[in-house]
């Protein structure tokens, strides 16, 4: 791996991403609109957003980012970017991290407004610290993004890219804690939902809501990220340099 090769990738996917609006209103308002549409849904009933809400901020930002990163990546490779850059001293290390760091700086974005609007727009209670409440969302963000690089070294296709969500995403929203407490799950069904990464992010964001401090706020957070890590690992070993 070589720092300059990362950066420099990293600058050119925010380069390309500057000439992309579209790609920059899904990163960052999507969510907000999604977390808004929530709100709105169950505003007549008291304390239903400030259940789930906490939920819905670690859910929607790990959706849009694994979308984002998975299609984005995949283009490199339809188009021959990435063949073409593997010409050069840019290693695949170099490759995912570069587009790890500059999805880093949109999930930044993404989750200062997220949790800003979630909170201050629509009401959201938290009893932990907003800082916290943000480092979730980012985290989030980056773990989906990671699972989107995975993802597309993966997939020949950009539908294929997409079918991958009912293997990676779905089931972890299903299994995560976000319908049902995951101390209440048949005991297969938990014992599944302890090796997936958005378990412990759902665990973490309803941990600060309540004002927890602590292990039971970093203790998931660091799972969270050590999933993330392997993904990264993973999709650098993995990764192909052109599609066919």
């Amino acid at each position: 791996m070589n720092g300059r090769n990362l950066f420099a990738t990293a600058r050119r996917v925010l380069a390309q991403l500057r000439h992309d609006p579209r790609s920059i209103a899904l990163m960052i308002v999507a969510p907000s609109v999604l977390v808004g549409l929530f709100a709105w849904l169950f505003s007549e009933q008291d304390a239903v957003f400030d259940r789930f809400g906490g939920a819905i901020l670690a859910l929607f930002p790990f959706i849009v980012m694994f979308l984002i990163t998975s299609i984005t990546t995949l283009r490199e490779r339809k188009s021959g970017t990435l063949e073409r850059l593997m010409t050069t001293p840019l290693g695949k290390a170099d490759f995912i991290l570069g587009y790890a760091l500059a999805f880093g700086v949109m999930a930044l974005l993404q989750a200062v407004i997220t949790v800003w609007f979630a909170v201050w727009v629509c009401g959201l209670a938290v009893d932990g610290p907003l800082w916290q409440l943000g480092l979730v969302a980012v985290v989030d963000a980056l773990l989906g993004t990671a699972l989107g690089l995975l993802a597309s070294a993966f997939a020949q296709t950009e539908f294929q890219a997409v079918q991958f969500m009912p293997v990676l995403v779905f089931p972890q929203i299903i299994l995560g804690g976000l319908f049902m407490p995951r101390d209440q799950m048949p005991d297969v069904l938990h014992a599944i939902s302890d090796w997936l990464p958005l378990s412990y992010a759902i665990d973490t964001i309803n941990a600060v809501a309540a004002g927890k401090e602590g292990g039971d706020v970093f203790g998931p957070l660091l799972v969270v990220v050590a999933f993330m890590v392997g993904a990264l690992v993973l999709a650098s070993l993995t990764l192909r340099r052109r599609t066919r």
